[in-house]
């Protein structure tokens, strides 16, 4: 007879399998957990599953990958969240053909928290790459977890910026999360697994496959009650995620651009097939029932005035409109500082720009 592994070990080796998700849903079904599956007899699994199904089950699985995965989970920090975890993000098992595992490192929390999806260009405008950092920051201190691929551009300012925000950012990988993919982004990834979440459905020791990124891009609009896409060539495979958020009932939003910037046309396609055009985050909170009324409207204000430099950016512009320079010298401020401040806030829909080159508050009514 043999042995039943440990219950971590057993969904890593039944994940490995790849089995139908009709077939896998059957055998829980029946056996009650995956060590129970992998030790049945033949003619149990026949009498549920196809004849090919039980072949697989019974199909050894490589020592070394497995090797690979146990030493991998030998880290406290590191976990497998499967099906029967509380801590499975409900979103994926809603939409059904889940991944029967998930690899995971950081906290916990944030898997079933609200979330938005940013993505866009990996050769972002660094407009482009501004306009996510600022969203993503905006959105994080409102309450929703930032989804992204942690690929270049438009996904690594969305994680910068949302690390600001107490709802952080969870970086949906395509490789085992025992390598970093772009090797660039090691440090950004630590900063994730600390105050974030890096989630990936490969075992340790998966290398990055051009076919494993559209299956992130599923896992990424999945976890999200909507998906944002910043920037976009006609080409990205930031459609492909909007296209797979659609599929599966979330919200698509998109910010425009200019009609003779490449990276503006993905945006003005999705724009154009029904996506939400978008020009600050209390856009989406209002679309996604957060920022609703006067209060919803309080809560987003609130939420960007927390950060030091932007509050005390709109106390300085409570007059008359002004320049830049003007508000360097009003705040003491570098103009980089500034410009940065006051794109966010212009994001978020406090502040508004003139002629002239001058920057006015938007007072709400």
């Amino acid at each position: 007879m043999s042995v039943a592994p440990s219950t971590s070990e057993a969904w890593a080796t039944l994940s490995r399998k790849a089995l139908p998700h009709e077939a896998l849903v059957a055998l829980l079904k029946a056996f009650g957990d995956p060590e129970a599956i992998l030790n049945a007899t033949r003619a149990q699994l026949l009498a549920l599953v196809p004849d090919a199904v039980a072949a697989r089950i019974h199909a050894p699985v490589d020592a070394d990958a497995l090797a690979t995965t146990r030493d991998w989970l030998a880290d406290p920090a590191h976990a497998l969240i499967a099906w029967d975890d509380p801590d499975y993000p409900r979103a994926l098992l809603q939409l059904g053909h889940a991944p029967v595992a998930l690899y995971y490192v950081g906290r916990r929390e944030l898997l079933n928290r609200p979330a938005l999806a940013i993505v866009g260009s990996r050769n972002a405008s660094a407009q482009g790459a501004e306009n996510a950092r600022a969203f993503a920051l905006a959105l994080a201190q409102a309450g929703l977890t930032i989804v992204s691929g942690l690929a270049v551009g438009v996904d690594a300012a969305a994680h910068e910026g949302a690390l600001g925000g107490e709802a952080s950012t969870l970086a949906v990988v395509g490789t085992g999360l025992d390598r970093v993919y772009p090797a660039r982004h090691r440090e950004l990834a630590h900063r994730i697994a600390a105050h974030g979440g890096l989630v990936s459905e490969f075992p340790p020791g998966t290398p990055p496959r051009e076919k494993n990124f559209p299956r992130r891009n599923r896992l990424i609009s999945g976890l999200a009650r909507g998906v944002l896409v910043v920037e976009a060539a006609l080409s990205s495979g930031s459609l492909i995620t909007a296209r797979y958020a659609g599929d599966q009932g979330r919200e698509v939003f998109a910010i425009p651009g200019s009609i003779h910037s490449p990276l503006s046309k993905g945006c003005h396609k999705l724009i154009r097939e029904g996506a939400k055009l978008v020009e600050t985050a209390h856009d989406i909170l209002e679309e996604l029932g957060m920022g609703m009324g006067a209060a919803g409207a309080t809560a987003a204000t609130a939420a960007v005035a927390a950060n030091d430099d932007e509050a005390t950016l709109l106390a300085a512009l409570d007059a008359d409109a002004a320049a830049v320079d003007t508000l360097v010298a009003r705040t003491g401020f570098a103009p980089d500082v500034v410009m940065i401040a006051l794109t966010r806030l212009e994001l978020d829909g406090q502040v508004a720009a003139t002629p002239g080159g001058l920057w006015q508050r938007v007072h709400r009514t």
